[in-house]
């Protein structure tokens, strides 16, 4: 975790600098993240979400050993250093079951948040912010505090046993709703200095009467809500008057911000986010949205090119598979008819990332890249639908491969995110430190 806290150290001795965190479980979102962190010589963050990640499987199927071994697996194909990995869990805690009664729902919590620290993950979000079935809405500071620490006592715990690197922890009450809001945006409400001094302190003192004091003095970051967000349709940017107050109290803490739903803010919010001490930038929906679009893309570079026999039909092929099997998106897509067709397809929330994994879309996205495979790329159509990547073939910048162009397509995003961070600036100093 050095790492890591170098980084939060150098933000927090007066410097612009943080750090972005790749929260997906694609292995092409995952590469353009450990791309990104070759091109600029950089440790890259990945966290699994409880959802995508668990002692069930997920909706990925993996388990976190699993998913540890999924990424390492990755970096040693594309030759990225595992020692520059940092592995996290994203929302830990008991949304998942969050149906289920408190005490049922943080049991569970409890068993996947030890099978975590024990695959290595060692930065934990200890998010015990929703209620449970029975439990009032919403719940108290007092009482997430509470399952925060009885969450982080099994986390400890399991460190002692299997040893490693101490976790360390991000905490807070005010936490985005994964995977952008449902409902449609207004303006929203920025955290209160009071409200963030309120959390930081009822944590502190929950923590030091569980005998967690020196665990609590690990916790690098609070999640608060700086006034970013996005729905299906619209993105709602930062503005740093509104967050001023917010971010002078964190200055004199020993934490930092992290900042939820950043998906699709511009590089200048961004940097102004990292700036104003939002120091861990959290991007998910955002990547693969970019995926989407390029893979699209090539669906339609693919049937122009070879005609609608012996195409993948990727695109119909995962609009079929999410109307047989609406569970990840229903919930959230209740607009009917053509409204419904836009936001499966083309929202910024973005809940056809669940669907990737599925067995026929991998299928049709493996004879996509084999049939694009089979004869030189068409630059005049790639020019059409992926013109950016078009110039850098033009220019001998990228490889002319389907894989190549979605993995760019990602890296936009990427790389906006690390020079928001300041990623090669505090690589940089760090070397200059150890010299």
């Amino acid at each position: 975790m050095s790492l890591l806290l170098d980084i939060i150290r150098h933000h927090k001795a007066g410097h612009a600098s943080g750090i972005y965190s790749v929260c997906s479980a694609h292995p092409l979102v995952l590469e353009a993240a450990m791309r990104q962190g070759l091109e600029d010589d950089s440790p890259v963050l990945i966290e699994a979400t409880s959802n995508q990640v668990n002692q069930f499987g997920g909706y990925t199927g993996m388990r976190p050993a699993d998913f540890r071994d999924f990424v390492l697996d990755l970096a040693q194909k594309i030759g990225f250093d595992p020692e520059r990995l940092i592995l996290g869990g994203d929302h830990l805690g008991p949304n998942v079951w969050k149906k289920a009664p408190a005490a049922e729902a943080m049991k569970l919590a409890g068993d996947m948040v030890r099978e975590y620290v024990q695959a290595g993950f060692r930065k934990i979000h200890l998010d015990c912010s929703m209620s449970c079935a029975g439990d009032p809405v919403p719940l108290s500071d007092a009482v997430v505090a509470e399952r925060a620490a009885q969450l982080c006592g099994i986390c400890e715990a399991t460190w002692r046993e299997v040893g490693g690197d101490a976790p360390v922890y991000v905490i807070g009450t005010e936490v985005p709703v994964p995977g952008g809001a449902n409902e449609e945006l207004g303006e929203l409400e920025v955290t209160s200095p009071q409200a963030a001094g309120q959390t930081l302190q009822v944590h502190r003192d929950v923590f030091a009467a569980a005998g967690l004091a020196d665990a609590f003095e690990r916790a690098i970051a609070m999640v608060v809500q700086p006034g970013v967000e996005f729905d299906h349709h619209k993105v709602v940017a930062y503005q740093p008057a509104k967050a001023a107050a917010l971010s002078a109290f964190i200055v004199g803490e020993p934490l930092v911000y992290e900042a939820h739903s950043t998906d699709y803010q511009s590089e200048t919010a961004l940097t102004e986010l990292v700036r104003d001490h939002f120091a861990i930038l959290k991007v998910g929906p955002g990547l693969t949205f970019a995926m989407r679009e390029a893979l699209y893309a090539l669906d339609q570079i693919e049937r122009e090119t070879i005609g609608e026999f012996g195409a993948s039909h990727l695109k119909d092929t995962i609009t079929q598979v999410m109307q047989e099997e609406p569970d990840y998106w229903l919930p959230y897509y209740s607009q009917p008819g053509h409204q419904q067709y836009l936001d499966r397809n083309y929202s910024f929330s973005d809940r056809i990332r669940y669907y990737w994994p599925h067995p026929k879309v991998v299928a049709a996205q493996q004879t996509l890249f084999a049939n694009l495979a089979r004869q030189p790329l068409l630059m005049t159509l790639v020019s059409q639908y992926l013109p950016e990547q078009a110039r850098k073939v033009a220019e001998a910048r990228l490889p002319a491969s389907a894989e190549a162009l979605v993995i760019d397509k990602v890296m936009e995003v990427t790389r906006s995110y690390a020079r928001a961070c300041g990623m090669a600036r505090i690589e940089a100093a760090r070397e200059r430190r150890v010299a």
